[in-house]
């Protein structure tokens, strides 16, 4: 007992600050969500127009959660709720990976497991570390609601919920890192098992039985595929409904356990997927740092882009259900010109994924950054540097790189939605739409680049959290600010929501000469600095 509280005791030191952030900020948006909720959607008739409206409009339900009649609380959670849910499935993951994986690449879980520790403890003391974490920000969420003056029933199964999703994501992480051989792997794995449940319950909410009133959805049986999916069924202030969450907690100790069996049959540092073998030689490529660079990215460019073609196809094949929907139900568009401002309802669906698209595209910029964050703290960037090789031009290679995979991923997303309007037989002409919109998504992207790269530079110990950080928080402000109708000034705040838009036959730069600046003075700051910093190793 007294080693397995040493080691709760050492994971707790190590996460603190991590997991303050992700649960404290899961009730801020929680709070926030019932504040926007009170002010924009106060009356009963408001909220069930717009619930009429997800009702009728796919896109809405793929980004919002189940709805369940037009109680201010269950209005609130159909909202919000997915979104909850995800901040505390990324955050079980990384840490069930940091801990187990992670450990074993640093070498740290090899001088544990020398101790009367033994191999099983550690992987336990995650276990029940994640499950503490979940619990914390089940009870902060719970109290958000409680402190907005809800039933403290819904209030509690709602929190609950939440932290149930990042139980099951807990046992996710834990067993990737039983099966990838590298944390980066694991974290991979982790992240699309992730998104892809979020995608597959927001596809069964969109395809389920809506009520005679328009207030409610049953699910269809997709829904029933995806954590997320049972969380939504809790229906807190509505049905109440406890079980779903339960089914979550027992799915994740399951996975936990199973992680625990399988941890236990393979050598320390071996994995159940091996790595694949190399070649013999090196290819041509390989021969410069820009090569080796895009080399070890080249994975996780490939993933964003596979995101960034379903978002097109999304964007347009949906684009003209919507327009058929809006002849016949004006909330659609009132509600979609709330999210990406004035313009055809067409042109507003784009907009809308495209906003999404810019999250995507992003999310790889900063993956690149942040690799070259692990290469130096792993010590594999001092071998290239020693070579005939600045620390300029290594840091130039990653931002090059970087660059490239957002446009990569915008150009899937361009090529996605010329299929979507190729098999809707759709207009053409949208794809004026789509070009100018990805355009800006390829500037509010770079921005994060060069945030990134500075953080890079300046504190690179923070380089990881800063910047995924950054791209939750303009998600929040980009997607949730105009629906909750936070200050413009707020929303503004986020790069992906001052891109330029198409309103009818005219096209509104908005912020795009800004994102410009930014973007250059950030590449020119973080490339000059870089040129005094010094290698920092220890992670």
């Amino acid at each position: 007992m007294i080693r397995f509280l040493a080691l709760i005791g050492q994971r707790v030191r190590r996460d603190w600050l991590q997991v303050l952030l992700w649960t404290v900020g899961t009730a801020l948006l929680a709070y926030s969500s019932y504040i926007g909720v009170a002010d924009a959607y106060g009356t009963e008739r408001d909220r069930t127009s717009l619930l009429a409206a997800a009702l009728a409009n796919p896109v809405i339900l793929l980004f919002r959660g189940l709805p369940s009649g037009a109680d201010e609380g269950a209005f609130m959670v159909f909202l919000i709720f997915p979104w909850l849910a995800m901040l505390a499935a990324f955050m079980s993951t990384f840490l069930a990976v940091r801990h187990t994986r992670g450990d074993e690449e640093a070498g740290r879980a090899e001088l544990i497991s020398a101790t009367p520790a033994g191999r099983s403890l550690p992987i336990i003391a995650t276990a029940t570390h994640g499950l503490l974490a979940n619990l914390l920000l089940s009870a902060l969420t719970a109290g958000a609601f409680l402190a907005a003056g809800l039933d403290a029933e819904g209030a509690l199964l709602t929190g609950l919920a939440a932290g149930g999703v990042g139980v099951v994501f807990l046992g996710v992480g834990l067993f990737a890192a039983q099966l990838m051989r590298t944390s980066r792997g694991a974290n991979s794995v982790a992240v699309w098992t992730t998104v892809t449940t979020f995608v597959i319950a927001g596809i069964g909410n969109a395809i389920g039985t809506p009520s005679d009133d328009l207030t409610r959805m049953e699910s269809s049986w997709l829904t029933w595929l995806s954590p997320f999916g049972w969380g939504e069924n809790t229906r807190a202030f509505d049905e109440n409904s406890w079980w779903p969450a339960l089914l979550c907690a027992v799915v994740g100790l399951a996975l936990a356990v199973t992680s625990i069996a399988l941890a236990s049959l393979r050598d320390l540092g071996g994995s159940f997927i091996p790595e694949r073998t190399g070649r013999a030689e090196a290819s041509a490529a390989l021969s410069s740092p820009l090569g080796l660079t895009w080399r070890l990215t080249r994975g996780a460019v490939a993933g964003w882009a596979v995101g960034g073609l379903l978002t097109g196809i999304l964007s347009t094949s949906l684009a003209s259900i919507v327009e058929e929907v809006g002849a016949a139900n004006p909330a659609v568009e009132e509600i979609l010109r709330q999210i990406s401002g004035e313009g055809s309802i067409e042109q507003g669906t784009v907009t809308t994924f495209f906003t999404m698209l810019g999250v995507l595209a992003a999310c790889c910029a900063v993956q690149v950054v942040c690799r070259a964050r692990q290469e130096e703290a792993h010590g594999t960037a001092e071998p290239v540097l020693s070579a005939p090789v600045g620390r300029v031009r290594w840091l130039a290679d990653y931002l090059v790189v970087a660059l490239v995979g957002i446009v990569l991923v915008v150009g899937a997303a361009v090529g996605g939605a010329a299929l979507g309007i190729a098999g809707q037989a759709g207009e053409w002409e949208l794809m004026r739409t789509v070009a100018i919109t990805a355009a800006g998504q390829v500037a509010a992207a770079s921005v994060f680049l060069v945030v990134t790269a500075l953080a890079f530079v300046l504190v690179p110990r923070l380089t990881i959290p800063l910047g995924w950080t950054l791209v939750l928080v303009a998600m929040v402000l980009g997607l949730f600010g105009p629906l909750f109708q936070f200050p413009d000034w707020l929303v503004h705040l986020s790069p992906i929501a001052v891109t330029p838009q198409v309103d009818g036959d005219a096209v509104d730069l908005r912020g795009l000469w800004w994102l410009l600046l930014a973007t250059g003075v950030g590449a020119a700051g973080s490339l000059a600095l870089m040129r005094r910093r010094e290698l920092t190793a220890a992670g």
